[in-house]
């Protein structure tokens, strides 16, 4: 992988560009999968603590994007959770109109377009939820157990929703890869991992998969319909169709069981939630505008 600077105050943007997202994609699909012990131990940490160095540079070059705002909520749990829930109708990409267009308008080609670059974006919400659970005081800890166990089919296979998205892929025949995925479904997805993966950025880890839940609904409402119109049966477009209804229980439930308790024992959660919860709107919001200038382009 190329050297990048690492970012300093005077630095314009270094880590929004596609070699350093698939660098880093690469990088987290190898060091995520499970291994065995390697002779050349010493030079895999080397190459880690490297690379650990540049994700942290990416993490804060979008911190630095939303510090302002985050800083700004409310430190009352309740009031704090009211912030919260108002940015499905306020944060970074909501409403956008490509979700309508896609409901109503798009062809079979520009759907898989978008399902390629939304499945190879897509960086695992039940391996998020069990990297950001480690250690959490108990009730947010249970609140986000019950939401793996929803993500894992409540142990039916045929639940799972990992291996929905899968076969969903196979039917629209999509192979998504990193080289053929845009740059900002990357670093949405290389964010996310960053965030569960680093404990420094465990509150916001918790911030972005809570603000998911919040707003992926009316989204995937929008593209069940779609898939519909195109042909999918039910059973086809069953992932989206599950998560425009499941993911509004979530999101009321991890706001009330993990949000509140967490800011209530130390209103500093705030800020450190807040900004990951608008980190993950500012990346997606860049995938939706980058996404509409592909797919409007052809039209």
């Amino acid at each position: 992988m190329q050297t990048i600077q690492l970012l300093r105050p005077e630095n314009p943007p270094r880590f929004s560009n596609g070699s350093f997202q698939q660098a880093l994609a690469h990088w987290n699909r190898q060091r995520l999968a499970p291994a065995f012990p390697t002779h050349d131990w010493a030079g895999h940490f080397e190459d880690e603590a490297r690379m650990r160095m540049l994700e942290a540079n990416f993490l804060e070059e979008l911190r630095a994007e939303i510090r302002e705002e985050a800083a700004a909520v409310p430190r009352d749990a309740e009031a704090f959770v009211a912030w919260f829930e108002n940015l499905k109708h306020t944060g970074p990409g909501q409403n956008d109109p490509l979700f309508p267009w896609l409901a109503e308008t798009a062809d079979i080609d520009q759907m898989r377009w978008f399902f390629e670059q939304e499945a190879a974006g897509e960086a695992g919400f039940d391996d998020l939820v069990a990297l950001t659970q480690i250690k959490l005081p108990a009730a947010p800890k249970l609140e986000l157990a019950r939401n793996y166990w929803d993500e894992m089919g409540r142990g039916n296979p045929r639940g799972m929703h990992g291996p929905m998205l899968s076969a969903l892929a196979e039917t629209l025949c999509v192979v998504p890869t990193i080289e053929a995925t845009v740059w900002e479904s990357l670093a949405l997805a290389n964010a996310m991992t960053a965030m569960a993966t680093n404990r420094r950025f465990a509150w916001h880890s918790i911030g972005a998969l809570g603000v998911i839940e919040l707003t992926a609904p009316g989204r995937s409402a929008l593209v069940a319909k779609g898939l519909r119109r195109i042909g999918l049966s039910e059973r086809e477009r069953r992932y989206f169709d599950l998560h425009a209804v499941l993911d509004v229980k979530h999101s009321e439930d991890w706001n009330r069981e993990a949000l509140i308790p967490l800011v209530r024992e130390d209103a500093d959660r705030a800020t450190a939630i807040a900004e990951g919860a608008l980190m993950r709107l500012v990346c997606g919001k860049r995938c939706f505008d980058r996404y509409r200038a592909h797919l409007w382009a052809q039209d």
